[in-house]
């Protein structure tokens, strides 16, 4: 198992080389450790496995039932919700079945529902249903006034985005795939990255660079698409709100995006959000006062208690909108170099169909990738609230005391799963790397009662 983070690069070729270790990222080079002929890596500028766009969605497993039916994107986010929802309860990643409402506040879009209801189908997803304003108001009784009616859709839920890009990796590095963080690449050529810790060689390259996938494929020669960084601002509420909303609570879509939506999450909080802002900065993760105004407004109609309750953060995230409308993989077998990119914020739901898609691109554009084999399942910590936490296990804490001695209190984290995660097969880079593995410091005080100690656990680790 190789995970790098300074110092020399190895000097022996690649047969592949992923660059971005993000949900996409991480879920390709998991898939290529299926073939242990094939020496593969993943290259990752930032000091954690999904650091960028990965790690500030909504967190929804979609079932694509609004996708472009036809796309590549409808296609690979149906097989890749089937897949996902089965491999998160191989590997103990916390979903949860809510099932969506996609709200009418007006004529036009109670107009356009049924139209969307039949989007679905064509999709393969025929239990979806119109419901009328009786129905949706028993469904959602804190629903603000005024709504018409809405499009029901069970199949959607939601999930724990920060554990599935981590139990993508850990499986990966544990069957044979070496992970370089911190190791920005620079410049792409045939075979050959440019990365700021030396050079590394390979006979193919996958660009799953996710924001920057546009910069590396212009430097191959390629001008295929723009990434044009789309923010989206994002209010989590304190878990006193969870009861004030049973399903995730969509709007209509518009040519934007998904809109802003209303959703629980897996940690027991409730989000608001996001805004759609297409930026110039590829950096730009900062939250600003008129976005969060923005939200706060479109929330008091959605759920207008939800408003009153107490907000627990705040945060921003720039998805990789392109102008198409689909996904843009292809492949340039005469360059053995692949680029995978405008993937928008359904890359988490189809990460797993995007993977195999990959491979069999690879394999078709003349890479022979040998004898697969199975991987070893990966069972990953349990950061949900619907599911037993340490805390709760008396056995776990009979066996080791360490998982009944509470470090953080809002989010009830013990020093056994700190020093699990410390300890871990990818460790965290971070402080907010730590707080993805094991929810530290992400509740009420933000770190204010447990930040020191957590501080003193996470340096004695590193050094």
């Amino acid at each position: 198992m190789t995970v790098t983070t300074h110092g020399p690069l190895p000097t022996t070729p690649y047969d592949v080389i992923v660059i971005g270790a993000g949900v996409v990222g991480s879920a390709i080079a998991r898939a290529l450790a299926g073939y242990p002929s094939l020496r593969t890596a993943v290259v990752e500028a930032q000091d954690d496995v999904g650091q960028g766009s990965s790690k500030a969605n909504t967190a929804i497993l979609h079932t694509g039932f609004d996708a472009a039916p036809g796309s590549l994107e409808a296609r690979l986010v149906r097989e890749g919700s089937r897949q996902l929802a089965a491999y998160a309860a191989e590997s103990g990643i916390p979903v949860e079945l809510v099932g969506a409402l996609l709200v009418a506040w007006d004529e036009e879009q109670h107009a356009a529902l049924p139209r969307l209801a039949e989007k679905a189908e064509r999709n393969g997803h025929k239990e979806t249903r119109l419901i009328d304003r009786a129905e949706l108001y028993e469904r959602e009784p804190h629903l603000g006034p005024g709504a018409l009616g809405a499009l029901h859709v069970p199949g959607e839920s939601i999930i724990c985005s920060w554990t599935t890009t981590l139990a993508y990796a850990t499986q990966a590095v544990r069957n044979g795939v070496d992970l370089h963080l911190n190791c920005r690449v620079e410049q792409v050529g045939q075979g050959l990255l440019a990365t700021d810790r030396g050079e590394l060689r390979t006979r193919w390259v996958i660009n799953a660079a996710g924001l920057h996938a546009d910069t590396l494929d212009r430097d191959l020669g390629h001008h295929d698409f723009t990434v044009t960084p789309r923010r989206g601002q994002l209010i989590v509420f304190d878990k006193f709100a969870r009861p004030l909303v049973r399903h995730i609570l969509l709007p209509v879509p518009t040519a934007l995006g998904k809109g802003v939506l209303v959703a629980p999450t897996v940690y027991g909080n409730v989000l608001l959000g996001p805004t759609a802002e297409d930026l110039d900065d590829k950096r730009a993760t900062q939250s600003t006062a008129d976005g969060l105004a923005s939200l706060r407004e479109k929330g008091r109609r959605i759920l207008p208690e939800l408003l009153d309750e107490e907000v627990t953060a705040v945060y921003a995230g720039l998805r990789a909108a392109t102008e198409y409308d689909d996904y843009r993989i292809t492949a340039h077998p005469e360059q053995a170099y692949l680029t995978v990119g405008g993937i928008r914020s359904t890359g988490l739901t189809a990460s797993l169909a995007i993977a195999e898609y990959v491979v069999g691109q690879l394999a078709v554009n003349g890479l022979e990738l040998g004898p697969p084999r199975e991987l070893e399942p990966v069972r990953m910590p349990n950061l949900g609230e619907a599911f037993p936490r340490p805390y709760q296990r008396p056995d776990l804490i009979t066996a080791d005391p360490e998982y009944g001695t509470l470090v953080c209190h809002c989010e009830r984290v013990s020093r056994g799963e700190i020093r699990d995660a410390l300890a871990s097969t990818v460790p965290p880079g971070s402080l907010d790397g730590l707080r993805r593995r094991t929810r530290a410091r992400a509740g009420r005080c933000q770190g204010f009662s447990c930040g020191a100690a957590v501080r003193q656990l996470f340096e004695e680790a590193r050094g």
